[in-house]
């Protein structure tokens, strides 16, 4: 047996041991840590309170016209009803709680006038951790009221095929480092993940706490991401390489690289969801027919697809893009033509984690941003790279989208909760029926 072939085996294998073990997980929420709440002294008057503005962008007159008579909830961590508010005639509400602790805030979409709800991008159920003195304003973004159950499955799939096609494209974005770094050095990086989160963290640390714009914010992200992949080949897999590490030790190494770099996030950030300071807050956006795509989803799938036309263009036309693609095909030979191995391999973790970081920027900004964001798009990353062909950057583009697809359209017939099951499920089947992918060749075994 070569030894590709053997790789490629040993590469499929961890990635079912991977999914079978971590299914269990798959639906549950970021770890969080203790909650609850300091009950007050008879003398002691509240001082933690929750406020905010209702507002709604009246399509006629363009204006933002304030929601009056909306009727807003808070419970506690054990889901006791503890503050109640109603919006005023300009739309602002306050509401004072017990004390620190975890609240949750409703919004009852039931009082808001017809035609209105939560848009999209917002939510109708707030979790926020008050301290003591803190109050917190909380913004419940507003739109056309979301179709019903009642819409035909053709306006439901046609929706979910759009939110699809930009969640395949952010999947895609991440999964092409991944496969390049297979492709050059063997190696099975379950440590990819936290390439992914370390993106948005730092593009959180340089929007939320240095104050600067997100669109300086993100390029300074990328370059951070890069240079974090770099100096982890430079400083640990470089290392192994040259100890002659098995790809099965380096791959338990990656494990445990991942678990301490996941815990030191979230010993830095907290087990809380955390937001960009901008583009929470969407106009209307573009629709086609029962689809409306917001404005930041058609930015992040337009830099999506330009970042994936820029790396395809980048390994086919310059002299650093053929080397990759000649480390990958054949190392041996590649550095008995004179390319130098270990420099392409230095490129491709540089660029490995520069699209890393893109893609949990890309991430956060649709989604919230969470400790172990990485982590959980890491089997999907895995099953988009092993659908489309393992070691090939366009597999793993082609095998993302395919997979974002299937994610999403998939909840027309299950629960929304085990919709990222259909990741494992795509895998297993296409190492049954096709081991080489879409984009892979067949190898003769022996």
């Amino acid at each position: 047996m070569s030894i590709e072939r053997a790789s490629k085996r040993r590469f499929c294998m961890a990635i079912v041991a991977f999914g079978l073990a971590g299914s269990s997980l798959l639906g549950i929420g970021p770890m969080t840590m203790a909650e609850g709440r300091t009950s007050l002294a008879p003398s002691q008057e509240a001082t933690e309170q929750f406020k905010g503005t209702l507002r709604y962008k009246n399509p006629a007159t363009g204006d933002k016209d304030p929601i009056a008579g909306a009727d807003i909830a808070a419970a506690d961590a054990v889901g006791n009803v503890v503050g109640n508010a109603t919006t005023a005639e300009d739309g602002t509400w306050t509401m004072s709680v017990p004390g620190p602790g975890t609240y949750t805030v409703t919004l009852d979409v039931d009082s808001l006038p017809n035609g209105v709800g939560v848009s999209k991008d917002g939510a109708e159920e707030l979790t926020k951790v008050l301290v003591s003195g803190q109050s917190a304003f909380l913004l419940f973004p507003l739109g056309p009221r979301a179709r019903n159950a009642t819409d035909s499955i053709g306006e439901r799939a046609a929706r979910l095929f759009a939110e699809g096609l930009n969640f395949g494209l952010i999947i895609a974005i991440c999964a092409v480092g991944l496969s390049l770094i297979f492709g050059t050095t063997g190696l099975t990086n379950f440590g990819h993940g936290e390439l992914v989160t370390f993106g948005a963290l730092i593009a959180f640390f340089f929007n939320v706490t240095l104050g600067l714009h997100l669109l300086i914010a993100a390029p300074l992200a990328i370059i951070c991401g890069g240079l974090f992949g770099g100096l982890l080949d430079l400083g640990l897999w470089r290392q192994l390489r040259k100890r002659g590490t098995s790809l099965v030790s380096a791959m338990i190494v990656s494990i445990g690289l991942a678990l301490v770099l996941r815990n030191i996030f979230l010993f830095q950030f907290g087990g809380f969801n955390r937001k960009f300071a901008q583009y929470q807050v969407q106009p209307d956006g573009l629709g086609i027919g029962p689809v409306t795509i917001s404005p930041k989803d058609l930015w992040s799938m337009g830099i999506a697809i330009a970042v994936l036309v820029g790396v395809a263009l980048m390994l086919q036309l310059t002299r650093i893009g053929k080397a990759m693609r000649a480390v990958s095909d054949n190392r041996d030979l590649a550095e008995a033509s004179g390319i130098n191995v270990e420099r392409v391999v230095l490129m491709v973790w540089c660029l490995g984690g520069a699209l890393s970081a893109l893609g949990g920027i890309l991430l956060a900004v649709d989604e919230d941003l969470t400790f172990d964001m990485g982590y959980r798009l890491l089997l999907l990353m895995f099953a988009g790279v092993t659908l489309g062909g393992l070691g090939t950057a366009y597999g793993a583009l082609i095998g993302s989208l395919v997979v974002g697809e299937f994610i999403l359209l998939s909840t027309l017939v299950i629960k929304p909760e085990l919709k990222t099951v259909g990741a494992l499920v795509v895998l297993i089947v296409v190492l049954l029926v096709r081991p080489q992918g879409i984009l892979g060749t067949k190898e003769r075994v022996g």
